[in-house]
């Protein structure tokens, strides 16, 4: 396990998967991950890399040959390495190697970067594209949020918060994990989402390309609660395991396979591509109080 802490927070992270293990405020008392009750889900904040979602029957194919490549991706299940740790921050890195390259043929340096100021954490992704041919990949973060925060609090005393109205409607998964074709009316141009658990009882709720950049959640029951900031993230999920205590808030730079997708990676949407040494950044922070 790796610490970094100030006056104000402490966050532990561990190698397994570069996944954050606790995220703590020491001037509310609270802690805000959730505590990965395998009861419900086993996972606190997975990494999503190189793929968001699930593949239609699990396999892509690239440059005439098929690949097969399990929901969300290996690095989840993969040890990092630290290649930088100070008060404030820690570097885990992932190269690719022998194994990855059976089943994503592409090399890579995916780093992973905590750092904390005052009462904020921001986790940066960062990927270099190491061969000599053109990268096609997607990221994201599974963050799970525990739910209800404070004591004398319920769940449905919760609810999310979106900065700027919305009006776009949610996309449907299918029973293979796969994102239908049409979305589903969700949003009424409105920013406020009360949470509830049958919310999630058909699986996640997920957009794309929201107005919005942050989401805060928060209850009229207590003064405490988190603003996330998603910024340059095109696609948002937010789930629940069916009657758990968490939400998750998802920040996507890539989606699952659509249902009528053709597979072909290059094809894939969201997928995002870096030539060779040229390298990919994106950060999502989150403030507690």
């Amino acid at each position: 396990m790796y610490t970094i802490e100030n006056e104000i927070v402490r966050v532990v992270i561990k190698s397994a998967g570069a996944e954050l293990e606790s995220i703590y405020n020491k001037h509310t008392a609270l802690e805000y991950l959730w505590d990965a009750n395998p009861v419900f889900w086993a996972k606190k904040s997975p990494v999503l890399f190189p793929l968001v979602g699930t593949l239609k029957k699990d396999t892509y194919y690239f440059e005439g040959k098929s690949y097969l490549l399990s929901r969300h991706g290996f690095a989840r299940d993969m040890d990092f390495v630290v290649t930088s740790q100070q008060k404030d921050s820690v570097t885990f890195l992932l190269e690719s190697n022998n194994s990855t390259l059976t089943k994503y043929p592409f090399s890579f340096r995916f780093s992973i970067i905590y750092t904390i100021a005052e009462n904020q954490l921001r986790v940066t992704y960062k990927i270099l594209n190491t061969g000599n041919k053109k990268m096609f990949f997607s990221v994201g973060g599974h963050p799970a949020f525990k739910v209800p925060l404070a004591v004398n609090t319920a769940y449905p005393d919760y609810y999310l918060q979106f900065n700027k109205p919305e009006t776009t409607g949610k996309w449907p998964i299918s029973k293979d994990g796969l994102i239908q074709k049409t979305p589903e009316p969700f949003f009424n141009n409105s920013t406020h989402l009360p949470l509830t658990k049958d919310l999630f009882y058909k699986d996640a709720l997920v957009f794309k390309h929201l107005n919005s950049d942050k989401i805060s959640l928060l209850s009229d029951k207590t003064p405490h609660g988190l603003e996330f900031d998603f910024t340059g993230f095109p696609y948002l999920g937010i789930w629940a395991a069916k009657n758990a205590d968490f939400v998750c808030i998802e920040p996507w730079c890539g989606i699952a396979d659509s249902v009528d997708t053709n597979q072909q990676l290059v094809d894939k949407e969201g997928i995002n591509r870096l030539g060779t040494d040229e390298t990919f950044e994106k950060s999502w922070t989150v403030k507690l109080f």
